[in-house]
């Protein structure tokens, strides 16, 4: 792929965009997003953040706090997300997380090799923090990733266990006649509104591309976070600093209540921490108090304990000359 080419970035405010172009997959042309914005100063540092499901980049205040770090921001709209989706494809759907090793890796080049950084700081969240542990396991030795950081990583299912187990290997056996058919446990509606601002929260997210009702998992993507899921079970062999955030709480995030801004509605956090040091060796675990799915869109409060366990662990592991910085929003 030659150098990219960024325009303007619908997030205004110094974002800039440039389009990946992907080979073609069982659903035809397929293009990723490669969104930045640059530090105040010339650096050798970066940081690239990938999204969840249902999910696309939007959270400028994330970017605010790297860049005052002294981090170019970069993030990636994954291939049928947000920025990225087309009308020929199905919404957040894959059947194989492997895939999005091509985006990874070229965004990887574009921000190492194209634009000269040296530290590429790895920051997944959700399903994105599942599809970056798994693709840091497979790049491990070849100096690609420098550090990961986690934000409520889909490590787990959030369901009990016979549907964990039963429930989940008979999709995954059948799914190669029913890959894009619904499968039941879509999430509700409760958890988007506890974030938007014209409900119950204090974001303003385009609802197409994240959708406050969520959105259906369809059996070939079940399938796919299946196996992803059981890699992490067996133990993968990450060989750079991790650090895991999770909520010190779940709660059920169907339906709206007050409870949703304090705890993770979307996946079960002890399930989270519990599998959290099988990702690699030198692993982190941090508890959030109060702390939402999104951590980083936790209340105000909140998200600068967030702010501060990451500040203090990338001055520990990956910059020894970051400079102190304090989160706008």
């Amino acid at each position: 792929m030659g150098d990219p080419v960024y325009a303007p970035d619908i997030l205004g405010g110094g974002f800039e965009a440039t389009t990946l172009t992907l080979r073609d997959d069982a659903e035809g042309p397929a293009v990723a997003t490669l969104v930045r914005r640059r530090a105040d100063a010339p650096t050798r540092r970066a940081v690239l953040y990938v999204h969840g499901f249902n999910d696309y980049f939007f959270q400028t205040h994330l970017a605010d706090f790297h860049t005052g770090l002294g981090f170019d921001f970069y993030a990636l709209d994954l291939r049928s997300y947000g920025r990225s989706l087309r009308p020929h494809r199905l919404t957040n759907y894959i059947d194989d997380l492997g895939r999005y090793a091509e985006e990874l890796d070229e965004a990887a080049r574009v921000v190492k090799e194209v634009e000269g950084h040296d530290v590429l700081l790895v920051n997944g969240h959700s399903t994105g923090g599942l599809v970056t542990a798994l693709w840091a396991h497979h790049r491990a030795g070849r100096g690609v990733v420098d550090g990961l950081f986690l934000n409520s990583p889909f490590l787990d299912l959030n369901a009990p266990l016979v549907t964990r187990t039963v429930g989940v290997r008979a999709v995954h056996a059948a799914r190669h006649y029913v890959a894009q058919r619904p499968v039941p446990g879509a999430l509700g509606g409760g958890y988007g509104q506890s974030l938007h601002r014209d409900h119950h929260g204090e974001w303003a997210f385009d609802t197409e591309w994240k959708s406050l009702a969520g959105l259906p998992a369809y059996a070939g993507w079940v399938a796919a976070v299946h196996r992803g899921h059981r890699a992490v079970a067996r133990g993968l062999a990450i060989d750079v600093p991790v650090l895991v955030m999770a909520s010190a709480a779940s709660v059920d995030g169907r339906v709206w209540s007050e409870a949703l801004h304090h705890a993770d509605a979307v996946l079960d956090a002890n399930r989270i921490a519990l599998l959290a040091p099988r990702l690699g060796r030198h692993v982190t675990i941090v508890r959030i108090e109060g702390g939402m799915h999104d951590l980083v869109l936790s209340g105000a409060p909140v998200r600068d304990r967030v702010f501060g366990e990451l500040r203090r662990w990338i001055g520990a592991y990956l910059a020894t000359s970051a400079k102190s910085a304090t989160p706008s929003g």
